[in-house]
């Protein structure tokens, strides 16, 4: 392979230097992983209206009124469509990031919200709530296709001293997301009866926010040369990224990339299964991925109104509670992106599952003794916010970093297939589970949550290494020893090229 010839290279203003990477953070978030949380609080508020035009509906239809657990059942299905369709949007992100790029899958995302926000606009016009069932299906489509995406892309974009903090705002923007829905789905807001349809399409104004801002943004730079070959866009999306011409290191390190990487086809993700130069890559995404939802953070958010109920907080006072939750998350994760290249990944990582098992101990035993002691209400309340908090600190972010970080460039879309598909699937299974957890543990409905959290901490203890200001080659080399140990590597392992291609900046 050799270079490509030197062209001329535009000056970048000073003032410009770093507003481009900010804003492709932005706008990546606004209409990537924002929506995710914002689709998961705004279906809580309109919850009883939706479920009366359900049974208003079928009533002009058949003159006759659906029975309770009819309603029930088809308000479930109208909130399990959603991480069905986050699942879909899982599947399909791997082909669009390889086909069309990173920023570009983002912005044709923004169709499924699109289709989703009408659908859902015009269902009482329409009479008819099977327009809500599929206005959740596409709305979760693009949720999915974002969270695999997002982290991707923004990981793939900045430089390595500064990757854990750019790709962490991935989980502030959805802990924002979850913010503002809660905010929005307030009965003074959006969550009256007369608006909840305003309220179910109002997703569809962070998605033109995208599609307004991510065109000024440069594509992923690894992606325009590693998959595209086109050295040039490279350097000019660098260029814009870094606000510099001084891009001499940067570029032998993604032109070493290319060079171990030449010739390999994207993976499938059955390919890394059976792949065993990326075993323990493969493992460690199943098992950090899976924890994420089997944690039980999430669960607070289905049905936090239940359990702040249940620990005796006033009725009036529980949609203000809640809104709490989601602040708790916003407020740790956009500190964790200030701390996570000082303490790194594992720290964050460990710690948070570490405090969120001790929360879950604290939180039960509150919840055994709330009947016999007034202020145990409130500790259980207490003990929620802790959780989320813990969460925040490092299992909200690190999460969706890992995967950019430990596999290489023609592994990654299917490693984000993978994560995805276990964070979408066990979102769906939480969320039909934990009633009946409830129902049959009672006061120690935190105990299957508690052992996910303390497993998952051990297993990152032991054998997840810390990737902090290594470069993709770096974190590489240490899987392939951990692959292979003293054992010859396979055809299909990363094996740094001895000789450095180099060019002239």
């Amino acid at each position: 392979m050799h270079p490509e010839p030197e062209q001329p290279l535009p000056v970048i203003l000073p003032q410009v230097r770093g507003k481009i990477l900010i804003l492709t953070i932005c706008a990546a978030g606004i209409g990537g992983t924002f929506q995710y949380g914002y689709n998961l609080t705004i279906i809580n508020a309109p919850t009883v209206f939706i479920q009366s035009f359900i049974n208003e509906t079928w009533l002009d239809r058949t003159g006759a009124t659906l029975e309770g657990k009819m309603i029930t059942l088809v308000w479930s299905f109208i909130v399990s469509v959603y991480p069905l369709g986050g699942l879909v949007g899982a599947l399909i992100a791997a082909p669009m990031a390889v086909k069309m790029g990173r920023k570009k899958s983002l912005l044709v995302n923004n169709a499924f919200v699109a289709l989703a926000a009408l659908l859902v606009g015009f269902s009482r016009l329409a009479k008819s709530f099977e327009m809500i069932l599929l206005s959740r299906f596409f709305a979760g489509i693009n949720s999915g296709v974002a969270m695999s995406i997002q982290p991707m892309y923004l990981g793939e974009s900045a430089p390595k001293e500064l990757r854990g903090a750019v790709a962490m705002t991935s989980a502030s923007f959805t802990a924002l997301g979850l913010v503002l829905g809660q905010v929005a789905g307030l009965r003074e807001i959006l969550g009256a009866e007369e608006s909840w349809p305003i309220l179910l399409a109002s997703n569809v104004v962070p998605g033109l926010i995208q599609l307004v801002l991510l065109p000024w943004a440069p594509e992923s730079p690894r992606y325009l040369l590693i998959d595209r070959g086109d050295q040039g866009s490279c350097i000019s999306a660098l260029q814009q990224l870094r606000g510099s011409n001084d891009l001499s290191s940067e570029m032998k390190e993604i032109l070493l990339e290319q060079a171990a990487l030449q010739g390999q086809a994207p993976k499938a993700p059955w390919e890394l299964w059976r792949n065993r130069a990326v075993r323990w890559q493969f493992i460690t995404v199943m098992v950090l991925s899976s924890a994420m939802q089997l944690c039980g953070n999430d669960s607070m958010y289905f049905y936090a109104s239940y359990v702040f109920q249940e620990a005796g907080i006033p009725y009036d006072k529980i949609q203000y509670s809640v809104i709490g939750t989601g602040s708790c998350e916003l407020i740790m994760s956009m500190t964790c992106n200030l701390l996570i290249e000082y303490v790194g990944r594992r720290v964050l990582l460990i710690g948070g599952y570490c405090l969120m098992a001790t929360w879950a101990i604290l939180f039960m035993v509150a919840l055994s003794l709330q009947d016999q002691l007034s202020w145990m209400p409130y500790l259980s309340m207490a003990c929620i916010f802790a959780y989320i908090l813990s969460f925040g600190i490092g299992p909200a972010g690190v999460t969706g970093i890992i995967p950019t970080e430990i596999f290489d460039q023609v592994s990654r879309p299917a490693a984000y297939t993978i994560s995805g598909s276990l964070l979408w699937i066990n979102l769906f299974l939480v969320g039909l589970a934990f009633p009946f957890v409830m129902e049959s543990l009672g006061y120690y409905c935190y105990l299957p949550f508690f052992t996910v959290c303390v497993g998952t901490a051990l297993y990152a203890w032991f054998f997840l290494p810390e990737t902090k200001g290594k470069s993709f080659l770096e974190i590489s080399e240490e899987f392939v020893k951990r692959n292979f140990g003293d054992q010859p590597c396979d055809n299909n392992a990363w094996v740094c090229p001895e000789e450095i291609i180099s060019t002239r900046m």
